[in-house]
């Protein structure tokens, strides 16, 4: 059985392929508590700024949720479970996952991506098509472990000073002239350029993912309505690509878009797993 977290961004074609449970995170907004996917989705979530900027903030889940989420997998016949998660430099998720797996009724793998958001998704995904080709726990681990460290996004953020707030952004300088198009690998967040237009920042983007040198599927995000032209834009960037083979989407939600708000595009790119 496969369990992930929220912030993952897993899409619902991905989930039902692979039956993965999805245990959510808590998004705070102006001191109310919601459970992304359950009772605030990103339609709501983002219709929260158009006015004015709430107050945002994300928890974990509780060890609560996830000693649920093995409990159930097991009643329904699951005897391992592989349990992946946004990195514990960026969230308590896998200190409170391995809380709960001490008192699973089945054994269950711990593993930190040591990334975040569609990034996580990417490691599901290999472990699902691990799954699928017949691969004990053990080639499940070793399939996220082999695709974790290839794992690269550049994004711009829609609300800059929420990305610094949270703490994501103290190594780089989102101020100055422009419009700050950021890239991370394996937790290294840097600004990749600076560009003056959103058709400049999909350029950037662009170039970024023609610098991989593997073939890839590259999945592009977008937050609020107002970034859909943007990531067609994108896409536009990508499709031609020799390294690109594979071009599919994914929604900015909650637990993302509290740390970068509306106006929030970008893209993941990871080499591409079994279809």
């Amino acid at each position: 059985g496969l369990v992930t977290d929220s912030n993952a961004q897993l899409t619902d074609d991905l989930a039902d392929r692979y039956g993965v449970e999805v245990v959510p995170l808590t998004v705070s907004v102006d001191g109310r508590d919601h459970l992304e996917g359950v009772d605030l989705d990103a339609d709501r979530f983002y219709a929260e700024f158009v006015t004015r900027t709430p107050e945002v903030s994300t928890a974990q889940p509780s060890p609560g949720r996830f000693a649920a989420a093995y409990a159930g997998l097991a009643e329904r016949g699951v005897d391992r479970i592989v349990s992946i998660h946004i990195s514990s430099a960026m969230s308590g998720t896998v200190g409170s996952a391995t809380l709960a797996a001490r008192s699973s009724p089945v054994p269950v793998e711990i593993v930190d991506t040591e990334t975040a958001s569609f990034g996580v998704s990417a490691c599901v995904w290999a472990a699902g098509d691990a799954i699928a080709a017949g691969a004990d726990v053990d080639g499940v681990k070793t399939a996220v472990a082999a695709i974790g460290p290839r794992i690269g996004t550049c994004f711009i953020a829609g609300v800059p000073h929420l990305t610094r707030r949270g703490g994501r952004a103290d190594s780089v300088e989102l101020g100055g002239d422009g419009i700050a198009v950021l890239a991370m690998r394996a937790g290294d967040l840097q600004v990749l350029d600076r560009v003056r237009t959103v058709e400049g920042a999909a350029a950037a983007m662009g170039r970024y993912v023609a610098a991989v040198d593997e073939t890839s599927t590259v999945a592009i995000g977008v937050a609020d309505d107002s970034t859909r032209p943007l990531a067609d834009l994108l896409a536009a960037e990508v499709a031609g690509l020799d390294v690109v083979d594979l071009v599919c989407g994914y929604r900015i939600g909650p637990s993302v878009g509290a740390h970068t708000g509306p106006g929030t595009f970008g893209l993941f790119v990871f080499p591409t797993i079994g279809r």
